[in-house]
């Protein structure tokens, strides 16, 4: 959960925040709940409370990295961006072509922040 903290307080001071998230799954947190957001007065959605507030300020996209050409839509992104967080496993973006030894050069003004609890 660093990851998602540390974007939402970049998020609340103004930086522009891309989420990645799975296609057709998305985020696990979406659904870590109750308590959910309500839809209307006394009827839940399916969307978590805990994931509304900590993904406020973000834009987010549905893209499947472990493909080639989800690698080559987040390079295309990375050209301008200035920083890169993520909170895999260590190692996991490696295996993709996304780890920071294979995006150092390629984008040396990239800030590459690796949180990870495992």
């Amino acid at each position: 959960l660093a990851g998602p903290s540390a974007t939402m307080l970049m998020g609340d001071m103004g930086a522009e925040i891309i989420k990645v998230e799975r296609p057709k799954i998305g985020d696990d947190t979406r659904r870590y709940a109750p308590p959910y957001i309500q839809k209307k007065k006394g009827e839940d959605s399916d969307i978590a409370a805990y994931f509304t507030s900590c993904n406020r300020n973000k834009q987010s996209i549905a893209l499947n990295f472990t493909k080639p050409a989800g690698q080559a839509v987040i390079k295309e992104l990375l050209k301008d961006s200035d920083v890169l967080i993520e909170n895999f496993k260590t190692g996991t973006l490696d295996k993709y072509g996304l780890g920071y030894e294979q995006l150092k050069e390629e984008f040396p003004g990239l800030i590459y922040c690796s949180i990870t609890g495992f």
